[in-house]
């Protein structure tokens, strides 16, 4: 009687776990990380942590295997005020429209001429607005052709499965599907032939859902310089007091 008991207690646990693992294949899998973010003492970032605001995503290498991107409704927005784009980092799906207000009592001329979408909204008084079509995957870099000091990001995805960093560096990507993803990463201040080579193959299924930490190194301040819409140095008069 009691071999009898065992036997099917032995037979239910591995019900259980057959049960277990197929519904994790069915559901989904949360993909859990570490970023570790390293830059040089000459460029410190006064206290704030490194680790955070760190863009990773997994694209699967057989296409087919990519939920299908459904129209999204979701409403972004890029808001100027006092000098400022809030909020400073933006992810969205291809196909977003980012919505620009001028909240700020004073002109603006927001535009990306790099990688990513490229656009120029022309100038525009306050209390008005501007929207843009983000139609293409990439990285975009914003800035104000009248004040230099302003810059966000905007990154563009064909992929559900992405997350940013916490403070602490960690991050969760929610609900993947098993299969063999690549992984990318973005960490602002990081150069093109970094995060490049950060890129990876990797196999997710249940109880192999964890990317290896992921160490970037940051140089100094990339956008800091940057040039106008037209490619020159802002003028003098870009620091003017409006």
């Amino acid at each position: 009687m009691i071999l009898v008991q065992r036997c099917r207690s032995l037979r239910t646990a591995a019900l259980m776990g057959l049960i277990s693992a197929t519904s994790a294949w069915s559901q989904g899998l949360d993909v859990t990380g570490k970023v570790v973010i390293t830059r040089s003492s000459s460029h410190s970032s006064h206290g704030a942590s490194l680790s955070a605001d760190v863009v990773v995503w997994l694209t699967p290498t057989q296409k087919s295997s990519l939920p299908s991107m459904q129209k999204n409704t979701q409403q972004y927005k890029l808001v100027q005020k006092d000098k400022s784009f809030t909020p400073h980092l933006l992810v969205v799906p291809t196909g977003s429209s980012i919505d620009f207000p001028n909240l700020d009592p004073f002109f603006h001329n927001v535009f990306s001429l790099f990688n990513g979408k490229r656009f120029d909204l022309g100038l525009y008084e306050a209390h008005s607005h501007r929207s843009v079509l983000f139609d293409r995957e990439g990285v975009s870099y914003i800035f104000c052709n009248i004040h230099p000091e302003m810059g966000a990001i905007v990154i563009t995805l064909n992929t559900h499965y992405y997350a940013i960093s916490r403070a602490d560096g960690s991050f969760t990507i929610q609900n993947v599907s098993p299969g063999t993803y690549r992984v990318d990463v973005w960490a602002e201040n990081a150069t093109n032939d970094v995060l490049a080579a950060l890129s990876r193959n990797i196999d997710v299924a249940p109880g192999s859902s964890r990317i290896d930490t992921i160490q970037v190194k940051v140089t100094g301040d990339i956008s800091k310089g940057h040039k106008n819409k037209f490619g020159e140095d802002y003028p003098a008069t870009a620091r003017a007091p409006y």
